[in-house]
């Protein structure tokens, strides 16, 4: 992202010694990788032995460290590109909202941010079959003064919301006639709140845990999570990798993959268990990307 801290200086300090110092530039120094040449692009990988990912910075999901890209998709990314035979991941940090054109731009080859698998994102690009379920919870100043609990209790009191620019969380408000400040960052979200510009932080349980978790003086409290309720429909959350539209072949190697680790529990939490994904976060068999990219989860 371009922008990865907010105004609060204590928290940026502490944000950085956390891991959570989000960059806003390519952790490669590149700004495309090479799509010239013959052959498909899982062959183009193979032979270079590097994929590169855009991330947005999002922990536990993707995020720098110690200067070290890390994260629980990474993590995925490392043994399964590996397996493909690819052993080298790079990334270029950008923007949430950005990814998908970023994608399709060739700035990188994939995306690995844990991005929610949505009907409208489907039309753009490919996913592959989902990597993890998501919830969604609140970050509310201490002792959550406005009693918030889900999105239908900021819907019906007079708060300020804010949002991930891009993120499943602001479509969310949209639907509920919620005007949400849009944030470019997870620390810009937890940010508003703490100065006073927000009421509320809307992102995935995991995500506001982990930020919480590594800013444990900072005045603020994360809600139980929730699954979001739209019209009375409860909205299920998946997210996965994406590709670009024409990479089918990469996608499905992929796949192929991925099912090895998320069929068996065991392998799953060794490879995503360090960052607080337990096995509440491994995806339902039978919520597939089909089903979520046709929106009839």
């Amino acid at each position: 992202m371009t922008n990865r801290f907010g105004s609060a200086g204590i928290v940026k300090a502490a944000a950085t010694l956390a891991g959570l110092g989000l960059v806003g530039a390519s952790v490669t120094g590149c700004t495309s990788v090479d799509n010239s040449g013959e052959g498909s692009t899982l062959q183009r990988l193979q032979d270079s032995g590097t994929v590169t990912v855009g991330f947005a910075g999002e922990a536990p999901y993707s995020f720098m460290e110690d200067g070290e890209l890390t994260g629980a998709t990474v993590a995925l990314h490392r043994e399964i590109f590996s397996n493909l035979g690819i052993d080298n991941v790079e990334g270029v940090a950008t923007d949430f909202g950005a990814l998908i054109p970023g994608l399709q731009a060739g700035r990188f080859d994939v995306v690995s941010a844990g991005m929610s698998i949505l009907p409208q994102r489907c039309e753009q690009a490919l996913f592959s079959e989902p990597e993890f379920n998501y919830t969604t919870a609140l970050m509310v100043p201490q002792g959550n003064p406005q009693q918030l609990s889900d999105m239908q209790t900021i819907a019906d009191k007079d708060v300020r919301m804010a949002v991930l620019t891009g993120a499943i969380e602001s479509d969310y408000a949209s639907s509920l006639g919620i005007d949400a400040m849009q944030v470019s960052s997870p620390q810009d979200g937890m940010d508003a709140v703490i100065n006073g510009r927000a009421d509320v932080f809307a992102l995935t349980g995991i995500s506001l845990n982990w930020m919480k978790q590594n800013n444990e003086n900072a005045p603020v409290e994360v809600t139980e999570s929730f699954v979001a309720e739209i019209d009375g429909v409860p909205q299920v959350g998946a997210g996965g990798t994406v590709f670009r539209t024409e990479d089918t072949e990469l996608r499905d190697a992929y796949n192929a993959e991925l099912a090895k680790i998320t069929s068996d529990e065991a392998t799953y939490l060794s490879i995503v268990g360090d960052y607080g994904f337990t096995a509440e976060e491994m995806p339902d068999p039978n919520l597939t990307t089909e089903t979520l990219c046709e929106g009839t989860a």
